[in-house]
């Protein structure tokens, strides 16, 4: 029946996503390192996970965690030794598990070698870069375009040395590579090929959509786009011209998995990007129900979701792609609030996280679980910026303030405990027992969660009925079910403010997904061809006697998933 699927390892896989800062210290220093990951390694394997995602390890300054890399080619002290990386991926593979490490090639940090040599008027170096001479009518520079940086402010700073601007596209001391010098290119598929030698197994590809600018460097005209300027610099014109050729050199006859993290993506735009039709990606991580809560002035801004909004978001992108691509299926990540307190309900924390979890382990595609998740992590009750680490937290609320946008300091720290990164980077909960959380015997980078006492993972483990081992069941049950990876997706109820209902089909083969996003009490009545055919429930976060399918009242934040017969 199965037989003629495009069976691929990263499809049938589930992914966990390692932020290394803050998952394990073992050396007291209060930053989690590659010998804490490999301490965990048998918990991430009883998990049931087969891909560990690596968020940067990479020497480098820190001045956004990691994402600004100073050297390709080796590890950050802080984080331990290539020797520790090695023993990471020799242990994953023992344990049948793989790793993807982050790629991040739009930008270097500003302590790289090869902009330090560029900032100095190397010309072997200088066009690594872009660097624009630009003045206005008096002889003052000014920024070449109107382009804005996702951190806030201009994407361009003034080198008073060399008399010129380079762009930055995030934070200044992030500036970006010119992709049009073929030497860039010729540097960057020699580091992926090393990386890959060394035995990993793919890549989450950071803001991979941004490395094309358009000639001449014109202004952004777009007022609806996510900053300004982003109309000219997301899909640039080679954008599919310098990642084909990155496919076709470096990663066609690898068996490897590429995420690539896309900004601004449609559906459409995506299938240029995936395999099998178009630059050989594995699948993309877009942001459309990332942005259901943003307000009128944009992500720093709030504004209530719906679940009609999400139902056709996501929807949107289960029938864009089926058979011309792959989904990744998340809700939360280090970029991302915790999901429980975005999309879940805090006072259901158990039976909202384990119904969001059910929805991301039964939509087609490959499922991404971020560290804490598991135990059903919430977001941090920040009182005061001091608490906040986070550069993007800190330059946008600045730029608030500056714009005069968001001036009350109540306001603002309500912005920050709804949005800022921060929420997903504070320390892995690992036990009530021990000072920290059982995360670090040293003082942690950053604070610890209060609510660790009742939400840790020893205590997930002990009870049988904890969100840590819904997981689990989840894990073997998607593993299990051939409908559940490969079969079609049909929304049912679109317009239901309560239920997400939806089944998955494959053959003859059927399953059935209830979900109810709410704190009542909504009635699903099924439609026909499907009322009263024989059931079994596959999993549940309540109790459920069936044997068919009829109309039933739901329960607050219940979810269920059935196999027809």
């Amino acid at each position: 029946m199965t037989d003629d699927l495009d069976r691929v390892w990263w499809k049938e896989a589930v992914v966990y996503q390692v932020y290394p800062r803050s998952f394990n210290d073992t050396d007291g220093d209060g930053l989690g390192d590659l010998a804490g990951v490999v301490e965990r390694l048998d918990y991430l394997d009883d998990l049931g996970v087969d891909v560990v995602w690596l968020n940067p390890v990479y020497e480098s300054p820190g001045v956004d965690n990691g994402y600004d890399i100073a050297d390709y080619r080796a590890i950050n002290e802080q984080f331990g030794s290539m020797a520790d990386l090695d023993r990471l991926i020799e242990g994953l593979h023992d344990r049948d598990m793989k790793l993807i490490m982050d790629l991040v090639v739009n930008h270097t940090s500003d302590e790289h070698e090869w902009f330090r040599r560029s900032r100095a008027g190397d010309e072997d170096y200088r066009d690594y870069y872009w660097w624009v001479e630009s003045e206005d009518e008096e002889g003052n520079p000014v920024p070449p375009n109107n382009w804005e940086s996702f951190f806030g402010g201009p994407a361009w700073t003034y080198d008073e040395e060399s008399g010129e601007w380079y762009l930055h596209i995030f934070d200044t001391r992030q500036p970006d590579l010119n992709w049009e010098n073929p030497e860039v290119r010729r540097e960057i598929k020699e580091m992926i090929t090393w990386w890959l030698d060394k035995g990993i197994d793919g890549f989450r590809m950071d803001v991979i959509n941004l490395l094309s600018k358009p000639e001449g460097l014109p202004d952004g005209t777009d007022p609806e786009a996510i900053v300004t300027g982003a109309d000219q610099f997301v899909n640039g014109p080679r954008i599919h011209e310098f990642l084909g050729d990155v496919y076709d050199e470096v990663l066609a006859g690898r068996d490897v998995m590429t995420v690539g993290e896309m900004v601004d993506l449609t559906v459409q735009e995506a299938r240029e990007f995936l395999y099998p039709e178009g630059d050989g990606m594995s699948m993309a991580f877009n942001f459309d129900h990332m942005r259901l809560d943003f307000g009128p002035n944009g992500r720093w801004d709030l504004d209530d979701w719906t679940l009609r909004e999400l139902k056709a978001t996501m929807s949107h992108w289960q029938y864009g792609l089926a058979g011309r691509g792959w989904n990744s299926l998340y809700l939360n990540n280090h970029d991302e609030p915790r999901m429980v307190s975005r999309f879940g309900d805090e006072a259901y924390r158990e039976k909202s996280a384990k119904l969001l979890a059910t929805l991301t382990h039964t939509m087609q595609g490959t499922p991404f679980i971020y560290q804490g998740e598991e135990i059903g992590m919430t977001n941090y009750p920040f009182e005061s910026l001091d608490e906040v680490r986070d550069v993007d937290t800190i330059k946008n609320v600045e730029v608030l303030r500056e714009e005069g946008t968001v001036t009350d300091d109540e306001e603002i720290m309500r912005l920050v405990r709804h949005r800022s990164r921060d929420n997903a980077r504070t320390p892995m909960q690992w036990t009530a027992e021990e000072a920290h959380a059982g995360f670090t015997d040293g003082e942690p980078w950053i604070g610890v969660n209060p609510n660790y006492e009742e939400i840790n993972v020893a205590d997930a483990r002990e009870n049988s009925d904890s969100i840590w081992h819904y997981y689990r069941d989840l894990i073997e049950m998607r593993a299990d079910e051939d409908v559940l990876l490969y079969g079609d997706y049909d929304l049912l109820l679109p317009s239901h403010e309560e239920i997400w209902a939806y089944t998955r089909t494959l053959a003859d083969e059927t399953a059935l997904v209830v979900l109810n996003f709410s704190r009542g009490t909504p009635r699903f009545e099924p439609p026909e061809g499907l009322a009263g055919r024989d059931a079994e429930l596959l999993i549940g976060n309540y109790a459920v006697p069936v044997e068919s399918v009829e109309a039933f009242a739901l329960r607050p934040w219940e979810a269920r998933v059935y196999r027809l017969d």
